[in-house]
C-alpha cells in the first residue's frame, strides 16, 4: 500500500489574527489611496452622475477668488442633508418646469410710474397688501421705474425658463466665484446671472477677466449683467436687494431660483439643492436659520451695536413700527417656523404665489426702512396671508452646501450714511455716542420682557 501524504497548511494562514491584520492593512491602504486621488477627498460620497470635472474658468493669480475663506471646521464628508439620484432629480424638475399649473395662481402686480423703483409707499399702505384674499389684487412689487440693463441682457433674462441662480456685486464688494459639483445636465437646465455696477465692471477690466469691447460678458458659468445703478438707488446695498428679492420678476419665465450672496461659493449642484430643500419639502421657500439669533430684536440690537446700518434712529423707528403692529418674539406658538431670524445669504424659491408675495412684501419694507432684510423677515412672514410654506434648514446644512468668504478689503474714505430711499442721512448724536436702540413704545417693551423671559426660562 502507498503512503498517504498530508497536505500541510502554510504557516501564514494558520494564524487567524495574522490574516485579519493583513486584510485590515491592505483595506486601509486601499481606502487611503482612494481618498488621495478622489476629487472630493470623501469615501463613496454621492454626487451627480457624470459631473463636470474640468475648471469652469481660469482666473489670473492677481484676482484672488479663493482668498479669505471662513472655515467652519465641519468634516467635509459628513452630510446633514440628503440628495436624491441626480438623473431622477433632473427629470422631476424638468417635468415641474413644463407644468405651468404647478405655479398657479399667478400674482398680479401694480403697474405705473413713481420716483423710486418700488414706489416708497407709506407704512399703512404697504401693510394693506399683507392680506392677499383676492386674486384680483395688484400688489406693488418694484418696477415702477425701468430696471436699467441692456436689451440683450433683458432678452436673456426673459429666456430663462427653468432654474435661475442669481447673485450681485455692487461697489466691487466681492469676487466672482464659480460653483462646484455641477452635473453634466445642469448647465443646460440652469441659468447663472451675476448683476454688477460700473465700479465692479472696472475691477473686472483691470484683472482682464472680460474684454472691454464685448457687448455681452461672461465669466465661467456666470452671465455678467451690468446695471446702470445711478438710475436706481444711491445705496449699493439697496440696489442689491432688487435681484435678491425680485428675482421672480427679473426672470418672469423661470420656475425656481437660488439667490446666493457673492461672498458665498456654491458647493452642491443647484438642481440637487432645489429638489432636496424645496421640492421634496413641498416648500415655497428654503432659507437657513441664523447661527446665533432667534428673535428679530436680537438682530436689530446687533445691527445697531456693530453699525451694520448707521441710521440708529431709523432702526428704532422701524422696530417700534413693527411692535405697534403686532411683532412678537419667537415662541413655540410660531411653529412650524423654528426661528424669526434667517441667514439670508442663500435663498431657494419656487416661483409660486406664496414665495412671490412674500418677496414683494419684504422688498417694500426694505425700501420703506433699510436694506437689512433680516429685520423685516419675521414681521412679513407672520403677518402675510396666505401663509408662507417655509423650510428653515439647520446651519449645518448651510455650511455643507456653501463656502463663505470675507468681503473685499476696502480703503476707508469719505463714506456717507445712505438712507434706503437713496438720500444722504446725517449722523445723529445718538449713533455717534453709543449705537444702541432706544425703544420707548410699550409694544417693544413688552416684546423685550417676553424675549428675555423666554431666554432665561
Amino acid at each position: 500500500m502507498g503512503k498517504v501524504t498530508a497536505t500541510r497548511t502554510p504557516l501564514f494562514f494558520q494564524s487567524k489574527l495574522l490574516c485579519i491584520s493583513v486584510l485590515y492593512l491592505f483595506t486601509t491602504l486601499f481606502l487611503a489611496f482612494y481618498r488621495s486621488v478622489s476629487p472630493t477627498t470623501c469615501l463613496f460620497r454621492s454626487s451627480p452622475s457624470d459631473p463636470i470635472q474640468s475648471p469652469l474658468f481660469y482666473y489670473p493669480s492677481s484676482y484672488g477668488e479663493h482668498k479669505y475663506a471662513i472655515t467652519t471646521h465641519r468634516h467635509s464628508c459628513s452630510s446633514p442633508v440628503f440628495f436624491s439620484d441626480y438623473g431622477m432629480v433632473v427629470g422631476e424638475i424638468h417635468n415641474l418646469c413644463t407644468n405651468s399649473s404647478a405655479f398657479l395662481p399667478a400674482l398680479r402686480y401694480l403697474q405705473g410710474k413713481a420716483d423710486t423703483f418700488g414706489g416708497n409707499f407709506e407704512t399703512q399702505k404697504r401693510f394693506s397688501y399683507f392680506n392677499y384674499s383676492n386674486d384680483e389684487i395688484k400688489v406693488p412689487c418694484g418696477f415702477l421705474k425701468e430696471f436699467p440693463v441692456s436689451d440683450s441682457d433683458r432678452i436673456a433674462m426673459e429666456s430663462c425658463n427653468g432654474v435661475v441662480v442669481a447673485s450681485a456685486i455692487f461697489n466691487d464688494h466681492d469676487k466672482i466665484r464659480q460653483p462646484v459639483g455641477l452635473g453634466s445636465q445642469t448647465l443646460v437646465d440652469t441659468c447663472f446671472f451675476m448683476f454688477i455696477d460700473d465700479i465692479t465692471l472696472q475691477g473686472l477690466y483691470e484683472h482682464k477677466l472680460i474684454p472691454q469691447n464685448s457687448p455681452d460678458y461672461k465669466v465661467g458659468v456666470w452671465r455678467i449683467v451690468k446695471v446702470f445703478s445711478e438710475k436706481l438707488y444711491e445705496n449699493p446695498a439697496m440696489n442689491g436687494v432688487i435681484p435678491k428679492y425680485l428675482v421672480h420678476r427679473l426672470f418672469p419665465n423661470s420656475k425656481f431660483s437660488i439667490w446666493i450672496d457673492a461672498k458665498l461659493q456654491l458647493m452642491v449642484d443647484p438642481l440637487l439643492l432645489i429638489h432636496s430643500l424645496v421640492v421634496s419639502k413641498d416648500a415655497d421657500m428654503a432659507i437657513s436659520k441664523h447661527p446665533y439669533y432667534v428673535h428679530t430684536m436680537e438682530e436689530a440690537m446687533a445691527t445697531a451695536r456693530w453699525k451694520k446700518w448707521s441710521d440708529i434712529d431709523g432702526l428704532s423707528q422701524q422696530m417700534e413700527t413693527y411692535c405697534k403692529n403686532g411683532l412678537k418674539p419667537w415662541t413655540t406658538d410660531k411653529l412650524p417656523y423654528t426661528t424669526d431670524v434667517p441667514d439670508s445669504a442663500l435663498i431657494l424659491r419656487k416661483h409660486g404665489l406664496g414665495s412671490n408675495l412674500f418677496s414683494c412684501l419684504l422688498f417694500n419694507e426694505l425700501e420703506g426702512f433699510n436694506p437689512r432684510d433680516q429685520l423685516g423677515f419675521a414681521f412679513v412672514r407672520d403677518k402675510m396671508n396666505p401663509k408662507l410654506k417655509l423650510n428653515m434648514f439647520e446651519v449645518e446644512v448651510f455650511e455643507k452646501i456653501v463656502v463663505e468668504y470675507r468681503h473685499n478689503l476696502k480703503k476707508t474714505g469719505n463714506v456717507k450714511a445712505v438712507s434706503s430711499g437713496g438720500g444722504v442721512s446725517k449722523k445723529t448724536k445718538r449713533e455717534r455716542s453709543h449705537g444702541h436702540l432706544v425703544l420707548t413704545d410699550s409694544g417693544c417693551q413688552n416684546y423685550l420682557l417676553k424675549m428675555w423671559g423666554e431666554s432665561h426660562s
